[in-house]
């Protein structure tokens, strides 16, 4: 059958086979680089339980006081292992779990070189849950826990690399040169 639309389109429009391939590749690489990033800062987060339980007290508060410029590191409201402290509290943690986790999911469901993102409202709509959450717990209406913090926690993370991986994939593809380009 013939695509009407796609034959009304104009040249410039045109990809080849060998561009898609290599615009394919060059997503998978972001994908992958991702992923890497995103395991190597939740195992640095849990580092400081992992060197303290490993006998290496020194080296686990130093990666401790570093997550302190980005988290409040309340005790009560963090996960520990080994009976010692992650370096972020229990929603931290999660928003970066479920930004791995999204970049895990992420070509499961949508192609990994489809740089349109998705409508902002989705992001806006994925920190609603969290608001409500801090906002009821400031206005001493409901207090809220463990399970609340890390599954609005999850929710954003998630969200937010759905908006992330796509992003990260189309500034890869403006930074390469035209030369390099053309001739792909």
């Amino acid at each position: 059958m013939i695509d009407l639309e796609k034959m009304a389109r104009g040249a410039d429009e045109y990809t080849s086979i060998d561009t898609t391939g290599v615009l394919q590749r060059q997503a998978v690489r972001v994908v992958a680089a991702t992923g890497m990033v995103a395991a190597a800062w939740l195992l640095l987060i849990i580092s400081p339980s992992l060197l303290h339980a490993a006998g290496h007290a020194s080296a686990g508060s130093s990666v401790f006081s570093f997550f302190g410029y980005i988290c409040h590191q309340i005790p009560e409201r963090s996960f520990f292992a080994f009976g010692h402290q992650f370096g972020v509290c229990s929603r931290c943690f999660a928003v970066y779990a479920g930004l791995f986790a999204a970049v895990v999911a992420y070509p499961l469901w949508r192609s990994v070189e489809n740089i349109e993102p998705l409508p902002r409202i989705w992001l806006l709509l994925s920190a609603v849950p969290m608001a409500i959450d801090w906002a009821l717990t400031v206005f001493g209406i409901w207090e809220n826990n463990f399970f609340t913090r890390t599954l609005t926690g999850l929710i954003l993370g998630f969200a937010c690399g759905t908006y992330i991986l796509p992003a990260l994939v189309e500034i890869t593809r403006n930074f390469r040169p035209p030369a390099r380009r053309a001739a792909a």
